[in-house]
């Protein structure tokens, strides 16, 4: 019965929670006593060019510039030790085509600037050479996918490795990931 109680007043917490942001999470330490910790905050990824699942503008693809557009990071957790980005087209007809890869970034990166290589270590794309390649969809509208990952190490991996080598050597060193996915149609 004594234990009970707290798990019946925990239930009605959570439920009165659901529905409003919550900012702060309220648990019970050994004494049953409340206490309130801070709301862990995720890592994200954005981009001033486009919002998620907005349409990418041309201007980072093949029909304009083919330039990086300008990423944004937050809230990378305190115990990464480096970042590592994939971009990639997983509605590619071959495949999944490859389009970024980098990785042993710092972890206190805020910014990408537009039509640059973050400082680290790049990658080879599908295009056979390092750096960004802008989309170039061949029909219908695909979808560009940023991803970010932190992880606990830096990585002891060649520059010019590939995506599918990068993977492999993040197993089991990823913290957090964030997306950020900028869909493209040619004109």
């Amino acid at each position: 019965m004594k234990l009970l109680i707290p798990i019946i007043f925990l239930i009605i917490i959570m439920i009165g929670g659901c529905g409003a942001e919550i900012e702060k999470k309220e648990i019970f330490d050994e004494n049953k006593e409340i206490k309130t910790i801070p709301e862990v905050e995720n890592m994200k990824l954005t981009s001033p060019a486009f919002k998620h699942n907005g349409a990418m503008p041309s201007e980072y693809t093949c029909d304009g510039e083919d330039i990086s557009p300008e990423l944004n990071i937050e809230n990378v957790p305190e115990n990464a030790k480096s970042l590592a980005l994939i971009m990639d087209d997983p509605d590619a007809p071959a495949g999944t085509w490859v389009h970024w890869v980098a990785w042993n970034m710092l972890p206190d990166t805020k910014k990408i600037a537009k039509g640059t290589e973050p400082k680290g270590i790049q990658g080879t794309t599908s295009f056979g050479r390092k750096g960004y390649g802008g989309p170039c969809p061949p029909s219908g509208t695909h979808r560009y996918v940023f991803k970010l990952y932190a992880l606990d190490k830096t990585l002891d991996l060649e520059e010019g490795s590939d995506k599918k080598d990068l993977e492999k050597a993040m197993q089991g060193r990823i913290i957090e990931k964030a997306e950020l996915i900028g869909p493209y149609k040619r004109k």
